[in-house]
């Protein structure tokens, strides 16, 4: 039996299209509170409020982005939400106050929570079933990808030539979004499919993929850790001695997570969920004990490999189960499902992880967090495995019985 092709155009379109919307995430999610700091004269309270109400409008437009994806259609969400991401990244020129940027981020937040969410419920139509592990792997590489470039860019401009320039390279990703979004062609029985689902219910069932949920629950936990290394990776490197190779941290871990993208993927297709999920919890447990511990460059960036290996599987692992938990045209819902409890664990993560760290300290905290990311283990046991193992045990009885009559 031939091989279902994986990298059709349609698949190369949306993974262009979601590496600059999160290219323009990133580079914004550093240079952003620099910004508001250094330009508009505000206060950390400020310059942290530029991400949190950016995530606090993607969180909470994303169910109702899943429910407008099976009955507005697939094609016009994503469409409209790429606009409004390019449009708000135009405005970022004419915003010379603090609250006029809080404004916009707001908007642009909006945008991006509906492109993520269509972008993600759309990708899983175009994957074939046969790869779907392996396909969902290689499309949220280009989130990882755009995590490593996003903040290098943002930075090096900023520096080199003022924010003038990052808002400019904002507006030219953005277009770009919105050119290979709009040549992405959505298959034609899904999007028949949701225009016939047309519907003015807004029951919690219908914003949220409720199979989805206990998946979404774990990556969401486990995020609140990821989270603390968006944060302050590099303010850690620097309290111990290796700032000056802090930046190679994402680099590392993007690196091993593209060589090791191509094998993770295809393990989950022919092997199952557990068998990719349980080791992945374990590795990054041991990268962050490892990243807890770290006096030199090279442990450092040894945990940078490891947590790259664990984490940078469990996402795309996680994100795969909550989509293949849902019916084809629940799968937008089942998308937006997962990234808002997901986003909530990013949201929580970096204020929980500034309050225990300026206790505790950063080292302290990252050393027990391998501890926390283990219970995920258990986690994911008695909200994923079981269950599952229990619905195969009863086919397979119920498929004995059907023998026997």
């Amino acid at each position: 039996m031939a091989k279902q092709k994986l990298w059709t155009k349609d698949f190369i379109n949306l993974s262009l299209s979601n590496f600059f919307v999160f290219l323009t995430f990133y580079y914004l999610l550093v240079s952003l509170p620099v910004y508001t700091l250094n330009d508009l004269g505000g206060n950390e309270l400020e310059a942290g409020l530029m991400v949190t109400v950016f995530l606090f409008s993607a969180i909470i437009i994303r169910p109702f982005a899943g429910k407008w994806l099976n009955t507005i259609g697939r094609k016009k969400v994503l469409s409209l939400s790429l606009l409004i991401f390019m449009i708000s990244s135009l405005f970022y020129f004419f915003t010379p106050s603090i609250y006029s940027v809080l404004l916009l981020r707001l908007i642009h937040g909006i945008g991006f929570g509906m492109a993520t969410t269509a972008a993600g419920g759309i990708v899983a139509d175009i994957i074939p079933d046969s790869r779907k592990g392996e396909g969902m792997g290689y499309f949220i590489m280009s989130n990882n990808l755009a995590m490593v470039i996003g903040p290098f860019l943002g930075l090096s401009l900023m520096n080199k030539s003022g924010m003038n320039s990052v808002f400019l390279l904002g507006a030219i990703c953005s277009i770009l979004a919105l050119a290979t979004g709009y040549f992405t062609k959505v298959p034609a029985r899904m999007q028949e499919n949701s225009e016939q689902q047309a519907s003015t219910k807004m029951s919690f069932a219908d914003l949220f993929e409720v199979p989805a949920i206990k998946i979404s629950i774990v990556g969401g936990l486990l995020g609140i850790v990821y989270s603390s290394l968006l944060s302050f990776v590099s303010v850690y490197a620097q309290e111990i001695g290796l700032f000056e190779v802090s930046s190679f941290f994402f680099v590392v871990y993007a690196v091993v997570l593209i060589l090791s993208r191509p094998f993770t993927g295809r393990w989950f297709d022919q092997y199952g969920a557990n068998k990719i999920i349980y080791p992945s919890i374990v590795l990054f447990a041991i990268g962050m004990l490892l990243l807890g511990i770290s006096t030199t460059s090279l442990v450092f960036l040894v945990a940078a490999a490891l947590i790259g290996l664990g984490w940078g599987t469990l996402f795309p692992s996680f994100q795969t189960i909550a989509v293949q938990a849902a019916a084809p045209t629940r799968r937008g819902t089942a998308t937006a499902t997962f990234l808002s409890i997901y986003d909530t664990g990013i949201a929580l993560g970096s204020s929980i992880v500034g309050l225990l760290s300026a206790k505790i300290g950063l080292g302290t905290f990252y050393f027990f967090s391998a501890f926390y990311v283990l219970i995920g283990i258990v986690l994911y046991y008695f909200l994923h495995d079981r269950k599952t193992k229990f619905a195969l045990k009863t086919k397979q009885t119920y498929n004995k019985t059907s023998e026997t009559m």
